[in-house]
């Protein structure tokens, strides 16, 4: 929630507060991307601290320093210091991969799937009312006040995981090298599809992150309470995936995972193509949604299919493998979505993501991911907490 209160709004930030006019959607996307490539790149070092000295003190670590990164920004007035503090923001964060590590680890075997079940949830709710939430602040203390907001919140968490109780078992065994694991995911022709289409997805998604608050200004929002309409159209997603995501799952391990592959992408594809040419911010809040009622098919798909191709002793790092490549999905998606939008127009960067999944599609129908359906059976329950 810390997160979608302000980060979405971060085009009308650079736009009203820092006066930045040129170049506003590529400043937007170097302003998102930046503090993801940096996060990649410390995440080795506070991944191998965690093992050291366990995931809680990386916890608290990583909220004391966002919420610190968070506060940071109230003060910011100009381009570099911004892009600065973003940097930081990159350094300090690992909040979420830790608290997974945490609660993976220190809950009893049969409870870790519900409780990862929860941990999806409140990452799904955190979505929701974040850009909500951030809108209407927004009308009461600006901008700025988010910021401030935010760094309360993200505090409040590191205070909260202060009163949790690790358990940590020494790691005894060297941790395999990601070299080896593309070598063995390599094996499996299918698996390497599968993390190009996740890479794919990943880009698709995040191309749009800096645009869609700039976006819903040029189809009439009024400035002044642009972050309130952007907070909706933010949500509408989340809402559908929350209201559909689950349903996809069981539906998938009806009729196989690569046909709702199939059908999120196709929705997913023409619902960017529409969203393209509907001129009305009502129609594309409601399209936004619809969007979402297709694409909340697509991860939990290609969750299942990497249980389903990958071996049970490779599962972990399969899936490891597969956040590796939505990382660098994360980091190039809105960089490229910011030089591409200021550049051919943002209805045509709808039109070019929705040309990519449809383009997605056609490579899962080629694969037909569903010939082995037989080795899912038995793993769909856990992959639907994922």
């Amino acid at each position: 929630m810390a997160y979608t209160l302000s980060v979405p709004f971060f085009p009308l930030f650079l736009h009203q507060d820092l006066g930045l006019t040129s170049g506003l959607e590529a400043w937007a996307g170097v302003s998102i991307s930046i503090s993801f490539l940096i996060s990649g790149l410390c995440a080795p070092f506070w991944g191998s601290l965690a093992d050291k000295y366990g995931s809680k003190p990386m916890l608290v670590r990583s909220g004391v320093g966002l919420a610190a990164a968070h506060l940071a920004n109230y003060f910011v007035y100009d381009l570099f210091s911004f892009i600065l503090v973003r940097i930081f923001q990159g350094v300090m964060a690992g909040f979420s991969p830790a608290s997974l590590t945490l609660v993976g680890t220190n809950t009893p075997e049969k409870h870790v799937g519900y409780a990862l079940g929860v941990i999806s949830t409140s990452t799904a709710a955190g979505g929701i009312i974040g850009p909500l939430a951030g809108g209407i602040l927004s009308q009461w203390v600006g901008l700025r006040g988010c910021f401030i907001a935010s760094g309360v919140i993200t505090l409040i968490s590191a205070v909260i995981v202060l009163g949790v109780k690790e358990v940590r078992e020494r790691r005894t065994e060297a941790r395999p090298s990601i070299f080896k694991d593309l070598k063995r995911a390599a094996a499996t022709p299918r698996l390497l599809r599968i993390y190009a289409l996740i890479l794919a997805v990943s880009t698709s998604v995040l191309v749009l992150e800096p645009l869609l608050t700039i976006y819903v200004v040029q189809l009439g929002a009024d400035e002044s309470n642009a972050m309130l309409s952007a907070g909706i159209v933010f949500s509408a997603v989340g809402v559908a995936t929350v209201l559909t995501g689950s349903r996809w799952g069981r539906i998938g391990g009806k009729i196989g995972f690569g046909k709702t592959l199939l059908i999120g992408l196709i929705g997913g594809g023409l619902g960017n193509l529409l969203q393209a040419i509907i001129p009305h911010l009502v129609g594309f809040g409601v399209l936004r949604f619809g969007y979402g009622l297709f694409f909340a098919a697509v991860y939990p798909a290609l969750n299942a299919l990497i249980v389903q191709y990958a071996d049970r002793d490779f599962r972990g790092r399969a899936v490891s493998l597969s956040q590796s490549a939505n990382q660098f999905g994360i980091v190039v998606g809105p960089l490229l979505g910011g030089f591409l939008g200021g550049w051919i127009g943002i209805p045509t960067v709808f039109i070019l993501t929705g040309i990519a999944l449809l383009g997605a599609a056609w490579c899962v129908k080629a694969s037909d991911f569903d010939k082995h359906r037989a080795r899912v059976k038995e793993t769909t329950d856990l992959t639907l907490f994922r």
